[in-house]
């Protein structure tokens, strides 16, 4: 049996030569990289980290379909992220982490595509059922990116200053506008919430007290539509956990992924001695 300390002794002397099990962040409206900003740095010591830029608001690829009247839809968006999955990355089965808009992204294709996804982690997302509610659309209308980040946050303190100047330039652009409402008009009706019964790998559903934008409740109503689920309310928080409970968050999704038998409530020692990945080299 190994010492018990092997996870914390590998954590901070990993392998030189190995490959890494591969995650997929999947963002919401927020557009890729810039969303999750705490924690990819973090989850790169255990994992292949991967964030397809499939939601880039001034895109030629999404400016195109524009032109040619096609909608920005879910099922775009799950064909477009099964298209750099398949010829860019290549190493099946795959985690999925998302968030907001992503859960119903990372959803439909866990449903659609079982084979290529091994566990999967929704925060806050959206398509539960709920009327959702989107204050980045009042924040557009006036110009008032501050407003918007007011209603993602509970403290709004916690977002950095540059993704507020970020959001400040890109409300100002005719092109990025046109992108996001486009996006928003093809995706906000798509519920999710029939299709959680066919997601059959291990699935962490975390929601939070203070989400202004997806309903706590109906997220935790519909945690057990899902065959192999796992449920965590936080509090103190808003619709984006991933920023204002960055810490909480990288270890929990670390434990979820990695663990024989993940736990939305895993104590310290498992937090601790967790261990990079690794996968047979080819």
């Amino acid at each position: 049996m190994p010492a018990p300390f092997n996870g914390l002794i590998e954590r901070f002397r990993p392998k030189q030569y190995s490959r890494k099990q591969p995650v997929i962040l999947i963002n919401g409206l927020a557009e890729q990289a810039e969303s999750w900003y705490r924690n990819r740095k973090y989850w790169s010591r255990f994992f292949e980290v991967h964030t397809p830029n499939i939601l880039a608001f001034e895109g030629e690829a999404l400016h195109r379909r524009i032109a040619a009247k096609e909608p920005i839809s879910v099922e775009y968006l799950v064909a477009q992220l099964h298209t750099y999955l398949d010829q860019f990355v290549q190493t099946p089965p795959y985690h999925l982490v998302s968030s907001s808009l992503g859960g119903k992204v990372a959803v439909e294709f866990a449903a659609k595509y079982p084979q290529l996804v091994s566990r999967l982690i929704l925060l806050c997302p959206s398509g539960m059922g709920d009327k959702e509610k989107l204050p980045i659309m009042e924040g557009i209308v006036g110009r008032d990116a501050s407003a918007m980040v007011k209603s993602v946050f509970l403290k709004p303190r916690l977002a950095d200053r540059d993704m507020l100047r970020y959001y400040k330039t890109r409300f100002a652009s005719r092109r990025w506008k046109s992108g996001f409402l486009k996006t928003v008009r093809g995706t906000l009706d798509h519920t999710v919430r029939e299709r959680l019964k066919d997601v059959k790998c291990p699935t962490l559903l975390v929601t939070t007290s203070g989400d202004k934008i997806c309903c706590p409740a109906t997220a935790e109503e519909a945690s057990k539509d899902l065959p192999q689920g796992h449920f965590l309310k936080m509090d103190k928080c808003g619709h984006a956990p991933q920023i204002e409970k960055a810490s909480k968050i990288n270890r929990l999704v670390v434990h979820f992924l990695s663990s024989p038998k993940p736990t939305a409530h895993p104590s310290w020692t498992q937090l601790l001695l967790v261990k990079p990945t690794q996968r047979p080299s080819i």
